[in-house]
């Protein structure tokens, strides 16, 4: 089984796939420059699933997931999730003293995730940023000046690098969620491998367009969860990216399609917005 995910070696998404429960046993990684391209990956059938971050518990959602996951909901679904914690470690060549380093480089959230460290213990560092955490490491390795990375502490070994410090995240207990992805077509009626069978499910949601603009349209849309004693667990908005005060919603909801109050539920949404986008059911973490 191939299993797309965002690369090169060392990054945390390689290390949340060594140790997720669903990964098969002789799965065969495949390593993509972006998280799109990881998803993208699972929608043209070059890969068999992705693994991809969705949610970190300090800088909140992944944006590059969301977007990419409603481009691609028609050939994408959700089929799992998997909560991995992160420890993000200071990374430099041999020789670098930490009061030396002129220039920290990583992906977006772990600049975000460690911002209390940069401000604290390196005030005078350049902040660059990479596509990501291992991409960060291969170019501190490469470049002679004084840079460091914030990346896992495994791809100091993978980089020919040194850890210089290790556990510098700005909160205790950092956990980012990773979203399984399978092709829309893929029968997997009990979640992978029969995971959720007999489980408590979820079921994650798109929609957007409530008609004409008025006061409570989106407390009318999620009555139709409430109404049903559906459990929602998780809600955010992003701009459609059309213009500026046009919002489009994502929820998680308990429970999975199938299920009589889901499904009403479902239909009910469907009559307050003009789409509606199934973006998955599968087994809770």
């Amino acid at each position: 089984m191939r299993v797309a995910y965002l690369g090169p070696a060392g990054t945390f998404s390689e290390d949340a796939l060594e140790v997720s429960r669903f990964a098969p046993e002789d799965f065969h990684p495949m390593a993509c420059e972006t998280i799109p391209a990881a998803i993208e990956a699972v929608a043209g059938g070059d890969a068999d699933r992705a693994l991809v971050p969705v949610e970190n518990s300090i800088e909140g959602s992944v944006r590059p997931t969301l977007d990419s996951l409603i481009e691609q909901a028609d050939r994408v679904r959700i089929a799992g999730e998997y909560d991995h914690e992160i420890r993000s470690a200071l990374i430099a060549r041999s020789g670098i003293e930490p009061d030396a380093i002129e220039v920290v480089i990583s992906h977006p959230q772990p600049l975000a995730q460690c911002a209390l460290f940069l401000r604290t213990e390196m005030p005078r560092a350049e902040v660059r940023i990479a596509s990501s955490t291992a991409a960060a490491v291969r170019d501190v390795a490469m470049n002679e000046g004084a840079w460091a990375a914030l990346a896992p502490s495994r791809a100091a070994r993978l980089y020919d690098c040194e850890v210089i410090r290790e556990g510098i995240e700005d909160e205790p207990g950092n956990v980012t969620r990773f979203l399984w992805l399978a092709p829309s077509s893929a029968e997997d009626p009990d979640g992978i491998d029969g995971t959720g069978r007999g489980g408590r499910w979820k079921t994650s949601l798109a929609f957007a367009e409530l008609g004409a603009d008025h006061p409570g349209a989106l407390v009318e849309a999620l009555l139709e969860f409430s109404d049903r004693e559906i459990n929602m667990v998780r809600i955010e908005s992003r701009p459609m990216r059309r213009e500026l005060g046009r919002y489009r919603f994502f929820i998680d909801i308990e429970g999975r399609t199938g299920e009589a109050p889901v499904d009403a539920a479902i239909e009910g949404l469907k009559s307050k917005a003009e789409w509606v986008r199934i973006l998955g059911s599968y087994p809770a973490g």
